[in-house]
């Protein structure tokens, strides 16, 4: 049972979207001929301890905020529910923060080697990101309770998802691979709109001021639509920008999977109808990267 609780407190969900930017940035370098297995490896390593100590604080920080009372509709939280104990999901953060330096480290050694400039910038961006995850509920003044959690996703799932690990393999950077890196990004805070949405009143009655809570539904539906669309717009620009062949508009292919999902948060009014489309679009976005990155390599 214990396990179990462990294994719904990890999220396992999430961690589609968290290699969505690692991908984009891999499938970048390698259409230039920068791939290497170990950065990537490590990379997704990396990613996937940080979403996970992302989740455990999520879970540990909406519990003591009162975020994940019995009002709230999306799957509730292991602490919530008392299978785990505030000590014991202390400990596994404390644990995969661990982790998460020692795989970061041994990437940034891969990438870098003795190169302390380069290595000790990426380390400052690792802190920061551990710090963005711990803080985002946790803490005396959690951001994500005052609507910066949308800016956080871009920034962390976009500009510097991409980019970041783009740089790992290249060691140089492009102003154009900004667009795509903005699609990661906007597709991201997409799903965390359709949670923001499906928990508006929970968050409400939570002081969680969230995008959605701000704005109203009405509001929340039309952003929606914009993430979208701009996330596509991006991507067919940077298209335009590189074009050499039309294998490069495969990603197109996603296109009425996103629609899909913004028709559903449009008319979908019911919470527990909405948490199904978080999922979807979560894995749209991955495979979004997918095609994109097959299409720059065919």
């Amino acid at each position: 049972m214990k396990a179990k609780a462990w294994i719904t407190a990890f999220r396992l969900r999430t961690l589609p979207l968290a290699l969505a930017s690692i991908g984009m940035g891999s499938f970048l370098a390698a259409s230039e001929g920068n791939f290497q297995a170990g950065i990537f490896l490590f990379c997704a390593l990396t990613t996937i301890l940080l979403q996970i100590l992302s989740n455990l604080a999520n879970d540990y920080g909406d519990t003591i905020n009162g975020a994940d009372s019995e009002d709230r509709k999306g799957p509730q939280r292991m602490v919530q529910t008392g299978q785990i104990t505030l000590a014991a999901m202390r400990k596994a953060m404390a644990i995969f923060i661990v982790l998460t330096l020692a795989s970061g480290i041994y990437l940034l050694y891969l990438a870098f080697g003795i190169e302390w400039e380069a290595f000790l910038f990426f380390f400052g961006l690792g802190l920061l990101s551990i710090l963005a995850a711990l803080a985002y509920t946790a803490g005396r003044k959690p951001y994500g309770y005052m609507g910066l959690g949308d800016i956080s996703v871009l920034i962390f799932f976009g500009l510097v998802g991409v980019l970041g690990s783009y740089y790992l393999y290249a060691q140089q950077l492009k102003l154009y691979l900004l667009l795509p890196a903005m699609s990661c990004g906007l597709f991201s805070v997409a799903v965390l709109n359709v949670n923001n949405i499906r928990d508006i009143d929970s968050d409400k009655k939570a002081g969680k001021y969230s995008i959605p809570v701000r704005v109203g539904r009405e509001k929340a539906v039309i952003y929606h639509w914009f993430l979208i669309l701009t996330g596509i717009v991006a991507a067919v620009v940077y298209t335009i920008l590189n074009f050499e062949t039309y294998w490069q508009l495969l990603f197109l292919l996603v296109t009425p999977l996103l629609i899909k999902n913004g028709l559903a948060v449009a008319s979908k009014k019911e919470s527990h109808e909405l948490d199904p489309f978080l999922k979807q679009m979560a894995i749209s976005t991955l495979l979004f990267v997918c095609l994109f990155g097959i299409g720059l390599l065919i």
